[in-house]
């Protein structure tokens, strides 16, 4: 990180540290004002979560968590495979290759994905293409978070010292070769933890499954809250549990930094 920025001196670490703490409080006492608000209003009763003590209950949330992680992982591997050729196509020595790389992958960050997933919602089954509901969740997510590897990727071939290709192309390997064997190896263990980043941000993003009607977690929590009438209460547990499987990828990507 110092190739980045001077490290702080200790003026700065104290300013830094003296923030930190003001920060901190703030937020202790927004959440404190918050809690209160709560049980002014009945919301922390134990009759009101006395139903997230049940295993029904977090059985239907817990099928809503698996089709989350179902549609992630199809995501997941569906963009990483498909980053790694844009990416090579936007490194590309062949103009036109490398145009339309870039092409798609700058009109695939533009676009919102919320409209990219009412194109196949609505627009496909008007010329006749009717996904089921998973691939109608999974296409779209994967046009967007496709773009965003191809980034990574592009970033991790573009850190590599010069030399090591020019190391492999002087030993006798063709360009395709020494990108197989040489660069790309490396290049993705460099970016590994930005993958993993990538990742938290793709597990929030399945959260709009509920615009299909697809069984992830958030549209459960809605149908549970609209039949217990415990809405507080029911998307407090479902942000807690977004928090584990998040914070988890999280931890993951600190430790591959360290």
């Amino acid at each position: 990180m110092t190739l980045l920025h001077d490290t702080p001196g200790p003026r700065a670490r104290r300013r830094i540290f003296v923030w930190s703490v003001v920060s901190g409080l703030v937020f202790a006492g927004l959440l404190g004002l918050a809690v209160a608000r709560f049980a002014a209003h009945g919301q922390l009763d134990a009759a009101r979560w006395a139903p997230f003590a049940q295993w029904p209950i977090w059985q239907y949330l817990l099928v809503g968590l698996l089709g989350t992680l179902e549609a992630a992982a199809h995501v997941a591997v569906l963009s990483a495979v498909a980053g790694v050729f844009l990416a090579l196509g936007r490194l590309s020595r062949v103009r036109v290759v490398r145009w339309l790389a870039t092409g798609y992958i700058e009109v695939a960050r533009t676009v919102p994905v919320l409209l990219m997933i009412y194109v196949t919602l609505f627009a496909l089954p008007g010329v006749g293409v009717n996904l089921p509901l998973l691939w109608k969740l999974v296409l779209p997510l994967t046009v967007a978070n496709s773009a965003a590897f191809a980034e990574i990727f592009r970033a991790g071939v573009l850190s590599l010292p010069s030399g090591q290709p020019e190391a492999a192309l002087s030993l006798g390997l063709t360009r395709a070769q020494t990108m197989r064997f040489v660069v790309l190896p490396q290049a993705v263990r460099h970016v590994t933890p930005s993958l993993v980043s990538q990742l938290v941000s793709l597990v929030k993003d399945t959260s709009l499954g509920y615009v299909v009607a697809f069984t992830e977690l958030l549209h459960r929590a809605q149908v549970l809250s609209a039949y217990n009438h415990l809405l507080v209460q029911t998307f407090l547990v479902v942000t807690v549990i977004y928090l584990v499987c998040n914070g988890s990828l999280s931890f993951v990507a600190h430790r591959l930094r360290r």
